[in-house]
């Protein structure tokens, strides 16, 4: 049976080019598409690649990074200047490889989490939601403190260990503070 155009295997990866006039096209539905198309595909997490037209060039994380331009720019920020400020401060820094190992489980949990309150809430009326998220409030502080907490424990004892280390390789080469 043959498939018909832009119904590629489900499940396997879209693939969307872009080519030198900026344009996107989606080689599954064999159509130009836009930012805000590629943003919904991140929201209902299907799996995509941006690939250079010319070169084959992964393209996808400056088109996300694109995304989250727009979005800061578009009125409700989610990054303040101090947070990008920070951010930008861990580029070059020994502990640039450490924090995006970081955001990335931290943001992992708060999906979970967020995961976990939209299945206990499923069914509820405008009113039981509201009762639900009155009750729930704290218990969410509560972990989003608990998780900060962690974190910054975690941070602290990997902070720990490297000055141990650092010290330990100075002190092997002589040089010690």
């Amino acid at each position: 049976m043959k498939e018909k155009k832009g119904e590629a295997a489900a499940g396997a990866e879209r693939i969307i080019k872009k080519y030198p006039n900026r344009r996107l096209y989606d080689t599954r539905t064999s159509s130009y598409i836009t930012l805000t198309e590629i943003k919904q595909l991140v929201m209902d997490s299907d799996p995509f690649v941006v690939r250079d037209a010319k070169s084959g060039e992964d393209l996808t994380r400056s088109i996300l990074l694109q995304i989250i331009l727009e979005e800061e720019a578009g009125g409700s920020p989610m990054f303040s200047t101090s947070v990008l400020s920070s951010v930008i401060r861990f580029y070059g820094h020994a502990m640039q490889g450490f924090m995006g190992g970081y955001l990335e489980k931290n943001i992992q949990t708060l999906q979970d989490m967020q995961t976990r309150l939209a299945e206990q809430s499923k069914g509820l009326t405008p009113e039981m939601w509201s009762q639900f998220m009155a009750m729930q409030a704290p218990m969410m502080q509560g972990l989003v403190t608990q998780n900060l907490e962690q974190s910054k424990n975690l941070y602290l004892q990997m902070q720990e260990q490297m000055q141990k280390q650092t010290e330990q390789m100075l002190e092997t080469f002589g040089l010690k503070r």
